[in-house]
């Protein structure tokens, strides 16, 4: 681990200059995932500005859904029971992503900027585009096992670990974000990257630029969401494939529908055909079966994970058709 100052910011406007000021430096709330990096010299900031004792830690209804601060803990969110009446699967999915303990002081805007588990990332031994742009991805022909099948380039076939971005991208959310040129919105779908010939580049934020909350938009019917997690291990593995699905259905035809997959792309993957094929359709296997194949449609599977296909078509069915009865646990 490399020498670094630390400090402490005192409100958003001094951690967006310190940021600004240093353009080596990271911003750190719980460290569930910046200390591991740390430790692993994949990170090697000039500065760490801590941000854990920022006013960014509230949930408030607001009139166009709930606003959840950067700096709520992963375990305040899920449990929060309005939450849990109104977004049950994005409370689900948060719970199947890590323990109790890291879950304690992780952070939602930490859980939007974790960089991926490729082992080749980690491995400094091993060449990593990620890491060191230009210098080659072995996942693409080493064991690939847990890698992308949809989205992926040359550059990387890494995929994002998170849970609950999943379900946030399910959900349409909001990312809002302080910088240097002031507030602005990034709706959730378009925050995160896809590796193309940049894979080094996880999101779309600018240099200086802080999360301050998530916009969770007023959906009555995600009530029935459902998270589905499949992976090797119940004991909080990172996903093999997850789907997290919504419908709103009236008089047995889909009225409307969020479809999103985890650990299939360098980032959450909405399933926006499928989710057009499935509007005014009846809410039957026959249907889902339908929408399961478009959503994979262009998949390109590596040497050691063409199972994702199908066991992600199975998840969408499984996921949908438990939606359609009104959700609850899968």
């Amino acid at each position: 681990m490399n020498n670094f100052t630390y400090t402490r910011a005192t409100s958003v406007k001094d951690a967006v200059q310190r940021a600004t000021s240093d353009k080596n430096s990271l911003f750190i709330g719980g460290g569930t995932n910046v200390v591991d990096r740390l430790k692993a010299f994949l990170d090697e900031p000039s500065q760490l500005i801590d941000i854990s004792r920022l006013q960014m830690q509230s949930i408030e209804r607001m009139t166009n859904g709930w606003r959840v601060g950067a700096l709520v803990t992963n375990t305040a969110l899920a449990d929060h029971p309005e939450i849990r009446r109104n977004y049950p699967f994005l409370s689900r999915a948060i719970l199947s992503g890590a323990s109790q303990q890291i879950r304690n002081v992780a952070t939602v805007g930490g859980n939007l900027l974790q960089r991926t588990r490729c082992p080749y990332y980690y491995d400094t031994a091993f060449a990593c585009n990620k890491r060191e742009p230009g210098s080659g991805c072995p996942a693409a022909t080493g064991i690939n096992r847990m890698h992308a099948i949809l989205g992926a380039s040359e550059e990387c076939v890494a995929v994002h670990p998170s849970d609950m971005c999943v379900a946030l991208a399910a959900l349409d959310a909001v990312v809002e974000v302080e910088g240097p040129k002031g507030k602005r919105q990034i709706p959730f779908v378009n925050f995160h990257r896809l590796p193309e010939n940049t894979p080094q580049k996880d999101s779309n934020l600018e240099a200086g630029e802080l999360i301050t909350a998530i916009i969770l938009p007023p959906l009555s019917w995600a009530k029935s969401g459902v998270y589905l997690k499949l992976r090797d291990r119940t004991s909080y593995s990172f996903a093999l494939i997850s789907v997290a699905a919504a419908l709103e259905v009236a008089v047995d035809k889909i009225k409307d529908v969020r479809l999103a997959m985890g650990g299939v792309a360098h980032k959450p993957w909405r399933a926006n055909e499928a989710e057009k094929f499935l509007i005014g359709k009846p809410a039957d296997i026959t249907t889902f079966t339908q929408a399961a194949n478009i959503a994979l449609q262009g998949a390109k599977p590596l040497a050691h994970n063409g199972y994702k296909i199908d066991m992600t078509k199975r998840a969408i069915r499984r996921a949908l058709m438990v939606s359609a009865q009104g959700g609850g646990i899968v």
